[in-house]
C-alpha cells in the first residue's frame, strides 16, 4: 500500500487548502478527488469577500491558483479517483479508493457539500433542457433569454446578479420570507430593479422538450401564479457530504455535519474534517482555508511532540 503522512479527501478549497499547508510544513498528502479540483466553489460567480483581490475572484480562477501552489513534491492531487471506504479503527488509517489502498496515520475529510432539489414535478424531466444547478457552466445558453432563480440567501442574490448582466430578464424567486441576502447584495438587486419574490414555494416546472414557466405559491396568500421563463437555475441550500464519515462511526450532527472541535478533529483520534462538510457555522471559503490551515497546524504539533 502507498503511503502518505496525510490523505486528504477532497480538492474544494478546503482540502486544496490543506494540501498547501501540508506540503508547507513538510509532510507528504495525497489528495484525492473524485471529479476535477473545486467542489462547489469552482461554480461561485464572483468572491469578492477574499482578502487579496480587491475587485473579486471568481470561484474557479480562485481553484486554480490554488491547484497551481500544490504543485509541490509533497503534494500529490489524484482526480478522478474516488474513496470508497476507510478503515480508522487502527493508529495508522487506511483509506481505498477506486483505484488503490492507501495507508496515512492522519486523514483530513473536506469533502463538502452538494446542492438539494426541489422535489417538484418537471425538475428532473427537464434537467439540462432549462433547468440548471451551475450558473457559471450554463449562464452562455441563456443570454438574451428569459431567466429565473429559486433560491436561499447570499447565494441566490449572487447568481441573479450575474445571471442579469446574460439575460433578457431576471426573476429571483426567495424561498424564504424575506430575501436573506448580504445588505450589499439587496442593494445591487435593487439598483439592477431585479424582480424578487420573497416567500414563495415552486410547485412545478413546465415545458414540452425545453422548460417554457415555472408554477410558484405565495406561501402567505396561497395565491398561484405562472411566470414564463427560459431557464429556472437553482440555487438551494447544500447538503453535507458526510455519509463515508458516518458509516465509519464518526459523530454527526442532526442536519448531517461531522461534528469537530475547535481544531478540526472528529471523535476519531487522527482524523479531521475541514470546510463545508462540518459543522462549523460559517460557511465561506475563506472560513474553509482557515480551518484546514489550523487542522494541519495540528497534526504538525502532534507528529513533532
Amino acid at each position: 500500500m502507498e503511503q502518505a503522512d496525510v490523505i486528504i479527501i477532497g480538492a474544494g478549497p478546503a482540502g486544496l487548502s490543506a494540501g498547501i499547508y501540508a506540503g508547507y510544513y513538510g509532510l507528504k498528502a495525497i489528495i484525492f478527488e473524485e471529479n476535477i479540483p473545486g467542489g462547489l466553489a469552482s461554480e461561485i460567480p464572483l468572491l469578492e469577500d477574499y482578502p487579496g483581490f480587491y475587485e473579486g475572484i471568481s470561484g474557479r480562477g480562485l481553484v486554480e491558483k490554488m491547484v497551481e501552489q500544490c504543485k509541490k513534491p509533497e503534494i500529490e492531487i489524484r482526480q478522478f479517483e474516488k474513496v470508497n471506504n476507510v478503515t480508522f479503527k487502527e493508529k495508522r488509517k487506511i483509506v481505498e479508493t477506486d483505484k488503490s489502498k492507501y495507508v496515512a496515520d492522519y486523514v483530513i475529510i473536506a469533502s463538502g457539500r452538494h446542492p438539494k432539489t426541489l422535489g417538484v414535478p418537471g425538475e428532473n424531466e427537464f434537467r439540462g433542457k432549462g433547468v440548471s444547478y451551475c450558473a457559471v457552466c450554463d449562464s452562455a445558453f441563456f443570454r438574451n433569454r428569459k431567466v429565473i432563480v429559486i433560491g436561499e440567501g447570499s447565494p441566490a442574490a449572487e447568481v441573479a446578479l450575474y445571471l442579469v448582466e446574460i439575460a433578457s430578464s431576471l426573476v429571483l424567486v426567495c424561498l424564504r420570507p424575506r430575501a436573506e441576502a448580504e445588505r450589499i447584495l439587496v442593494e445591487r438587486l435593487a439598483k439592477r430593479k431585479v424582480e424578487v419574490l420573497v416567500n414563495m414555494e415552486a410547485k412545478e416546472i413546465k415545458g414540452d422538450v425545453k422548460v417554457k414557466s415555472v408554477i410558484l405559491v405565495d406561501k402567505k396568500t396561497g395565491g398561484t401564479k405562472e411566470i414564463e421563463t427560459d431557464g429556472v437555475f437553482l440555487q438551494l441550500e447544500e447538503t453535507p457530504n458526510s455519509q463515508l464519515a458516518e458509516k465509519v462511526g464518526i459523530r454527526i450532527s442532526e442536519k448531517k455535519y461531522i461534528i469537530v472541535n475547535e481544531k478540526g478533529l472528529t471523535n476519531v483520534e487522527g482524523v479531521y474534517a475541514v470546510g463545508d462538510a462540518t459543522d462549523r457555522p460559517i460557511k465561506k471559503t475563506i472560513t474553509a482555508v482557515a480551518q484546514s490551515a489550523i487542522a494541519v497546524n495540528d497534526i504538525f504539533e502532534r507528529r513533532s511532540a
